[in-house]
């Protein structure tokens, strides 16, 4: 498939990625915003709430009011970059990425469930069928967290029934999301290329052309036909 065009990646081409560089571009300035404004709320409204449930925490922090503060402001702004990065084309177009699921990508999870690292066994666009999964929970637990967090917050919106759901939900979710960050956590310190390409929105080309290459054979592609 033929990725939808990106922001500033042109530029990006003519200075280095078409002759043959090491390096080629992954993210854009603005993806990179996205991610780190998005990790540091969601982080601290994640060890917010392990001080509000972990008796052990919350003596060690104290001052519970303020820490109920942070962690409800902190739930409700976390949706907001983005929302704030729509504006970027580059963020759309992989926004549209992850919301394809495609022959390869089941390929990918069968693979994955073997346990078959074999790179010709598990072939990925620019984002692999593990990250897809991983943004979609992501997003839709937020949406989940943020709307239940409401119903506790102001608790004149709902009957009390609806409360004690919502608590019920607010309180599980929240722990599956602790561990589904840390699994994401520990899959980024396993690789440090990715993680490079996340802070510096560069990438090696052969990292890119082994653990991409559906990626990196469209963009090959499209940099011969602008030739």
């Amino acid at each position: 498939m033929t990725p939808p065009p990106e922001e500033a990646m042109a530029p990006a081409r003519r200075s280095g990625d078409r002759d043959g560089g090491s390096r080629v571009l992954r993210f854009s300035p603005a993806e990179r915003w996205i991610h780190r404004t998005t990790a540091l709320l969601l982080g601290a409204c994640v060890v917010s709430a392990a001080c509000l449930y972990l008796p052990a925490l919350a003596e060690l922090v104290g001052r519970r009011a303020l820490v109920v503060t942070v962690h409800e402001w902190t739930g409700i702004l976390t949706p907001l970059p983005v929302l704030l990065g729509l504006v970027s084309r580059a963020f759309r177009a992989d926004l549209t990425r992850l919301n394809r699921f495609g022959p390869h990508d089941r390929r990918w999870l069968r693979a994955a469930l073997r346990r078959d690292h074999r790179p010709q066994e598990r072939p990925a666009g620019k984002f692999n069928a593990g990250q897809k999964l991983y943004a979609g929970y992501i997003a839709g637990a937020v949406l989940v967290m943020a709307g239940t967090g409401l119903l506790m917050w102001f608790t004149g919106l709902a009957p009390l029934v609806w409360r004690t759901s919502a608590t019920f939900v607010h309180d599980w979710l929240a722990l599956a999301v602790g561990i589904v960050l840390l699994g994401h956590i520990g899959k980024a310190l396993a690789d440090p290329e990715a993680r490079r390409g996340m802070r510096t929105g560069r990438v090696e080309r052969a990292w890119a052309a082994r653990e991409h290459p559906l990626w990196r054979t469209d963009e090959d592609a499209r940099e011969r036909r602008e030739d």
